[in-house]
């Protein structure tokens, strides 16, 4: 029996749960959909679904052996529509995770261009601040603001570095006067991201090299768009990202405080599968992400 369509076949069964399900999904009877998982798993020697006469499920093996069947057929529909590409205009779905205040504020409206200029590519867009692996989840490309992490599996394709400066409002450095040194964070009203209700160590770069302080957090967040809008009120120093920050430090609503100190450089950076680059529609859309964002954007035109 044909390999590929076992492999097929046998996805089919575990995404959707049952003999009869996967066999109205591919158009075959139920005896032909349970043959074809049967002789893959002769062909292996292997287990890979449990069955009962009301249930199937998968064994460990099976569940290992699904991962990875699914990843191979992805990357052949990937390596099938890149031939097609290369006589057609671009088509297909791209699935993108990105963190939610970037994708927000600056990568859904640059995706809406991208899909108006390129009507026959299906753009789906989930945003979620947790990390996550892009062959496992199913994702084409995953957009990450940190450091780069070197790995084998995956290409890290740096656009721009992303700065990140500790700020305030005007009225919070009236009221409290400006900080005149690091250690000047250890009383005033800070502002982190996280959820440590005792404070926060930052770290940072400074003119005698790296330094580091225990801040006293007043007010923590898991999100950055929060925490510049307690830094707007007044509530207190804030370490924001510029892609967050930069409109209200371009109108003066907030001020850089402590300018001499830097926060580890961030980095904006798409990471996917080696596969992927074979797409037409995965090297157009990283190619307008790095003319989007690349170079200098927008939101670092700040003092």
């Amino acid at each position: 029996m044909d390999k590929l369509v076992s492999l097929q076949n046998f996805i089919r069964v575990v995404e959707d749960g049952s003999f009869a399900a996967a066999a109205r999904t591919v158009g075959q009877s139920r005896s032909q959909v349970n043959r074809a998982v049967a002789a893959l798993e002769d062909d292996l020697g292997v287990q890979l679904l449990n069955r009962t006469t009301r249930q199937v499920s998968v064994t460990p093996t099976g569940q290992a052996f699904y991962q990875r069947a699914k990843g191979i057929l992805a990357d052949l529909g990937d390596a099938e529509e890149s031939i097609r590409e290369s006589r057609d205009k671009p088509a297909g779905d791209i699935r993108i995770n990105a963190p939610m205040s970037f994708g927000t504020l600056h990568l859904g409206p640059a995706l809406v261009e991208f899909a108006r200029a390129y009507p026959d590519i299906r753009v789906e867009l989930t945003l979620d601040d947790h990390f996550i692996d892009p062959v496992a989840d199913g994702f084409d490309m995953t957009v990450r603001i940190s450091r780069p992490s070197e790995t084998l599996a995956l290409i890290d394709h740096e656009i721009v570095p992303v700065r990140r400066v500790l700020c305030a409002s005007p009225d919070f450095v009236r009221e409290y006067g400006e900080p005149k040194d690091l250690r000047d964070l250890t009383h005033l009203p800070c502002l982190h991201y996280g959820n440590l209700p005792s404070g926060a160590s930052w770290k940072m770069t400074g003119p005698n090299g790296p330094a580091a302080v225990q801040v006293n957090g007043v007010f923590c967040c898991n999100n950055a768009e929060v925490l510049r809008d307690a830094a707007l009120a007044g509530l207190g120093i804030a370490e924001l990202p510029t892609f967050i920050a930069g409109p209200e430090l371009q109108t003066g609503r907030l001020v850089t405080v402590l300018c001499e100190y830097a926060p580890a450089e961030l980095f904006l950076y798409l990471l996917y599968p080696p596969s992927r680059q074979l797409a037409s529609r995965i090297r157009l859309l990283v190619a307008f992400i790095h003319d989007r964002f690349g170079d200098h954007p927008r939101w670092d035109l700040v003092q």
